[in-house]
């Protein structure tokens, strides 16, 4: 007889892994498969001239002392091992524009946020007072963001539907403090005529309480959460790709391993893949035509390209801020870049040299890509070292031109690197399809809409009745939003209010 769990997680991302320790620490036997190598999702980690270098966590928020993500991460038990470098407090981001000469500062805590922009626009302090306030009490309506049982209001509903460019038009007429305040949309892939105010307040929130870098890479948080799985007796499989499922009864009874006749029988099935990718490997029979198109019909946010880059040794300053910056005066043009402009916006991380404290020894510049512009090789595929499908020399060549525009428009922004770059490598919307699983290598999964918010709700219950949802498209993305989506999934199992006084008391024995 097979063994049945009572939890099967397809996918390792955050989110996966999350679910796995809450349910395992609430005495369930869990099994987590993935595809890949590592386990971690966009937690990966690569290696080149022997540097470490992000593929998805270039920041982390929230992680001071009674902090949200603290108290969530010292319930994982994984805070105290954590290695974190505090980003310049002063100035954790610094966004700046074109032809302006001034570098704006965003600073960490709200005062020091106040004080260090209301430097550059003192006739608009009462501005930014009013932006920080609305940021804290738009987050006071997210319960799970305090630590309580998700339960929502009629005021919850209507914070979903206010536009982020709307609000900021009503505090100020002052267009180049509309973009400052917009200006790390890149975190959320935001579009000015949709993105919500809630998803810029939840995400800068976090950063304003404090700013850290993961010294060594984000990979850290996936070890040290495998870790704590593997004590509490979770299975552990890479290199095993979910096929199919296995329905009967209208119940999920088992999940298909690489296309072949291995199956894993689990009692609770929860999908760590995005919704889309969940619902196609579905029998069409035991769905609705109409929830079928509905999840086929969300649009994603769209996917990046990213240049990473080795430094010459002790040849260029550290710089303890990460950089947003635009070629024009708005921060929202670069989402829609036309072709003979790729780049126009992009934002900057540093990665310092341990052994020379005060240089930098690598980076990792983000922009935009649209999918078409790898859609001649949308039918190759391309993971170490599992699965590969060589790409041609034209692919080779298309990352070379990238490549070739950003450095230019890199040293146009900081002409003090020019001359320090040792190598360099890229990865395109193919790498984070291929490794990630996201749908056209999508950066932040489902985009949503303030005009239209409840089109992209997700609820974590899908229509069979033991398969759940978890992971970026639930809630909100980045390390917060997923962590907190772990907890409204896992509620469908478990007392969430029971789980939450564990998370509480982080806070409050220490």
């Amino acid at each position: 007889m097979e063994r049945e769990f009572d939890i099967v997680i397809i996918g390792s991302g955050l989110g996966g892994l999350q679910c796995g320790y809450i349910l395992a620490d609430e005495g369930y036997s869990v099994c987590i498969l993935e595809k890949n190598r590592q386990y971690g999702g966009n937690l990966q980690t690569f290696v080149r001239d022997k540097k470490i270098f992000d593929t998805g966590v270039h920041y982390i928020g929230g992680l001071d002392e009674g902090q949200n993500l603290n108290s969530f991460f010292k319930y994982f038990n994984i805070m105290d091992d954590l290695k974190l470098q505090k980003l310049d407090e002063d100035a954790f981001d610094l966004i700046s524009f074109g032809e302006d000469e001034n570098v704006y500062p965003y600073a960490q805590g709200y005062d020091n946020f106040i004080e260090k922009l209301s430097a550059y626009f003192p006739e608009e302090r009462e501005a930014i007072v009013h932006f920080c306030d609305t940021l804290r009490d738009i987050v006071s309506k997210f319960p799970m963001y305090s630590l309580k049982p998700d339960k929502v209001d009629d005021q919850y509903f209507e914070t979903l539907q206010i536009g982020l460019i709307d609000y900021l038009e009503s505090i100020t007429s002052n267009k180049k403090l509309q973009s400052v305040l917009a200006g790390n949309n890149l975190l959320y892939a935001g579009r000015k005529e949709s993105a919500p105010l809630y998803v810029h307040a939840l995400v800068l929130n976090s950063y304003i309480e404090s700013s850290y870098k993961c010294i060594g890479g984000g990979a850290q948080i996936e070890r040290l959460l495998s870790k704590n799985l593997k004590a509490k007796g979770v299975v552990m499989r890479n290199y095993a790709e979910v096929t199919g499922f296995n329905i009967e009864d209208k119940l999920v009874k088992s999940v298909t391993i690489n296309g072949g006749e291995e199956k894993v029988y689990g009692k609770k099935f929860i999908s760590n893949i995005p919704p889309a990718v969940t619902v196609n490997m579905i029998d069409k029979s035991f769905l609705r035509k109409s929830y079928i198109k509905r999840i086929n019909s969300l649009p994603n946010t769209p996917s990046i390209f990213i240049l990473y880059g080795v430094l010459k040794e002790k040849t260029f300053k550290n710089i303890n801020s990460n950089i947003y910056h635009f070629e024009s005066d708005s921060p929202w043009d670069s989402i829609n870049y036309p072709e003979d402009d790729f780049g126009n916006g992009f934002a900057l991380f540093f990665n310092k040299d341990a052994k020379n404290p005060e240089y930098c020894d690598s980076f990792s510049l983000m922009t935009y890509m649209n999918f078409s512009e790898v859609e001649q090789w949308k039918d190759t595929f391309h993971t170490i070292p599992h699965h590969r499908t060589e790409r041609d020399e034209e692919y080779v060549k298309f990352k070379e031109e990238k490549a070739t525009v950003l450095f230019k428009k890199l040293y146009d922004r900081l002409p003090e690197m020019e001359g320090c770059i040792q190598s360099y490598t890229t990865s395109t919307p193919l790498s984070f399809r291929d490794y990630i699983g996201a749908v056209e290598g999508s950066l932040y999964g489902i985009e949503k809409d303030y005009r239209n918010p409840l089109r992209t709700f997700i609820p974590p219950q899908t229509k069979v009745d033991n398969l759940l949802l978890t992971g970026q498209n639930l809630t909100l993305h980045g390390i917060l939003g997923v962590t907190i989506s772990a907890f409204i999934t896992c509620s469908s199992i478990v007392d969430i209010e029971k789980i939450l006084e564990k998370v509480n008391a982080q806070t409050t024995s220490n």
